[in-house]
């Protein structure tokens, strides 16, 4: 058998996480250019070889997510540890908060998808639209109601940016990152295997997607009169499986949030009703389900203008709308959250007021749409 010594290996490729070095720049449009052609955007495919490709693509998503941590901090918003009783080198996986968590009357939480880092909507759309439009930046500003942090801890709604993403510890650099950055940790050669997983890469209580959404609703939100107020409003947009952890928490849990919980926004949903919401009957006033028909609504993959009826209530249990995405889903968020943000302000000012149940038929070969009941 032939054997190559490690020395005559190929090296790991190394790029630099310096959007300079790596020969890009950020135009005045906030979009990520090339500096050699200012029209092209970030080229993923530079060798033949997957390796490079990876690596490049970590390093300038390790550029994004620099400049958009840097951006956020800018707005108010500071990391929490969770565990809250970890400590800085213990495993632990951190979330973004804003300063006036405690003080806010609402606070919306929100819970992305497991397949992006902390603050990131979509690379893809950073990498069309801007920097602020394809992560939570944009999103953060509308929110919060300030271009900096001057005079914000006063203002009365308060985010949390949850991280469904960045649940793997990373022993070296005391971190918890991504399964798509793990992968393009550094390797003894270019044609090793990635890093053995082990029980030291858990991060406790945070293993996975949903036990993070739990973490975050134990911790965070249900620390009221410490970190959340007593009397606190929560909204709650959820992302693919951060929307569907959230849904699986709730339902198991509503006796206990129902008083707390004003609505909830969803994008790509992935609960069902025959799976997800099968233990309470929606005649219930006060039943999880009935809650989620009136007071829940999602944004699916569609080419019709953001906002626009769809069908999906009897799959999801609750009325469904255009996200004006047609095809990637990670793309949804970006594209439809004003829509969401304005909805979710007016259940929060309307306490008592629901969305109406839109049915579709079919009649012949174009489907019409009828309103069948009240959410009020």
């Amino acid at each position: 058998m032939f054997v190559y010594r490690p020395q005559d290996l190929p090296q790991d490729p190394v790029f630099p996480a310096d959007l300079e070095k790596l020969g890009y720049f950020i135009n005045e449009k906030d979009q990520i250019r090339k500096i050699a052609n200012p029209e092209q955007e970030f080229q993923f495919k530079i060798n033949r070889n997957d390796r490079w490709n990876d690596l490049q693509r970590g390093a300038m998503n390790g550029c994004i997510r620099t400049i958009v941590s840097s951006r956020l901090r800018s707005l108010g918003l500071t990391t929490i540890r969770l565990p809250l009783s970890s400590g800085p080198k213990d495993a632990h996986v951190l979330i973004w908060v804003s300063a006036n968590l405690a003080r806010a009357s609402r606070v919306i939480a929100v819970f992305g998808e497991p397949i992006q880092d902390l603050g990131i909507w979509a690379y893809r759309t950073v990498g069309t639209e801007g920097v602020n439009a394809g992560s939570a930046v944009a999103f953060a500003r509308a929110i919060l109601g300030r271009k900096s942090a001057a005079s914000f801890k006063d203002a009365d709604t308060a985010l949390v940016l949850a991280n469904t993403g960045q649940l793997i510890w990373h022993c070296g650099s005391s971190r918890a990152v991504t399964h798509q950055t793990w992968l393009a940790l550094p390797r003894s050669s270019a044609v090793d295997a990635p890093l053995t997983m082990t029980r030291r890469n858990k991060i406790p209580s945070n293993q996975d997607w949903q036990e993070h959404v739990a973490c975050v609703f134990d911790e965070i939100l249900s620390a009221r009169g410490r970190l959340v107020r007593k009397d606190v409003k929560i909204d709650i947009i959820g992302l693919s499986e951060g929307g569907l952890g959230a849904i699986r928490y709730l339902a198991a849990e509503w006796d206990t949030w129902r008083p707390f919980i004003s609505a909830i926004a969803l994008s790509n949903p992935l609960h069902y009703t025959h799976i997800d919401l099968v233990e309470e009957s929606p005649a219930v006033p006060s039943s999880f389900v009935s809650f989620i028909s009136s007071r829940c609504r999602s944004y699916v993959l569609s080419d019709k203008p953001v906002g626009f009826p769809v069908p999906g209530f009897q799959e999801h249990g609750c009325n469904c709308y255009s996200s004006g995405e047609a095809l990637h889903t990670e793309c949804i968020m970006p594209k439809a959250w004003e829509d969401m943000l304005e909805w979710l302000a007016k259940m929060y000012a309307n306490p008592s007021d629901g969305e109406a149940h839109l049915e579709f038929k079919e009649l012949d070969g174009a489907t019409s749409e009828t309103v069948v009941g009240n959410g009020d």
